[in-house]
């Protein structure tokens, strides 16, 4: 099965590494145009070339501060008028900041919601007109696995991602008559610059290590995914072949997660 996104225009945040990187470069090998959207120049302008090896996919990037709403602003009326709309909307920016309860600052707490919950609020916000008016769109956002089923020292990246399920479900209501469809990607331990060790900080790095060494021996199928296996799911929800599907959730983990 070929999944086709020609014509499409998608907008991946967190799109210049990792898994955003990974998505983008399925999209483009699928036909569509892109804008990326992420914080460094030098990490979008390497997205650019390497996509530019892949395909002849029009690319365009955003240096943007996703977690400042003046900024969001700014950015997605550049990509309109370079654009004239978007199609498709992957949220996926943000990390997996998480530490025994007590351990977190309102800061902390603060920092991760404009991250990861209000960053897709509004991104979405400003898509869903767009995609309304051609009664078409998709949007997908990327949690995490805990955002099903949230464990001790996850906070505050699991009720991030929580309430980023309920978002899911509440725009895939209101978007459907309009053929807007969406719909989540639960992430578990998948090869990423999150689970290789890049630091971030003492706190972020302590965390990934046990995180990993926890996981790794319960994923079910005895290994890390890959990037593109995810990339190939969210190629397909993105497309027409998934045109009845929304408002679900669905777990890219290897059997990690206790919940369907």
């Amino acid at each position: 099965m070929e999944c086709r996104l020609d014509g499409r225009t998608a907008l991946v945040t967190g799109g210049s590494k990792g898994l955003g990187l990974a998505m983008a470069k399925e999209f483009a090998r699928s036909g569509a145009n892109l804008a990326l959207v992420a914080r460094n120049e030098a990490d979008l302008a390497s997205a650019r070339a390497q996509i530019g090896e892949e395909s002849d996919a029009r690319v365009t990037c955003y240096s943007c501060d996703v977690s400042n709403a003046e900024d969001i602003s700014r950015t997605f009326d550049r990509i309109v008028a370079e654009f004239s709309t978007v199609d498709i909307l992957v949220n996926n920016a943000g990390s997996s900041l998480g530490g025994p309860f007590e351990s977190m600052t309102d800061e902390d707490w603060q920092n991760d919601i404009d991250l990861k919950v209000m960053a897709a609020v509004r991104f979405s916000r400003l898509a869903m007109p767009l995609m309304r008016e051609r009664q078409w769109g998709r949007i997908l956002n990327t949690l995490n696995v805990y955002a099903k089923t949230p464990i001790a020292n996850t906070l505050p990246t699991t009720a991030s991602r929580a309430a980023g399920m309920a978002l899911t479900k509440v725009l895939a209501h209101e978007g459907a008559p309009d053929n807007i469809l969406v719909n989540a990607l639960c992430i578990g331990v998948i090869q990423s610059e999150q689970m290789t060790g890049q630091s971030r900080g003492e706190k972020y790095d302590s965390h990934i290590r046990r995180t990993m060494d926890k996981l790794l021996d319960e994923i079910p199928m005895g290994r890390i995914g890959r990037p593109e296996e995810l990339a190939n799911l969210a190629c397909f929800l993105c497309s027409d072949k998934a045109s009845y599907i929304t408002g679900t959730a669905i777990n890219v983990d290897g059997g990690l997660a206790p919940a369907v």
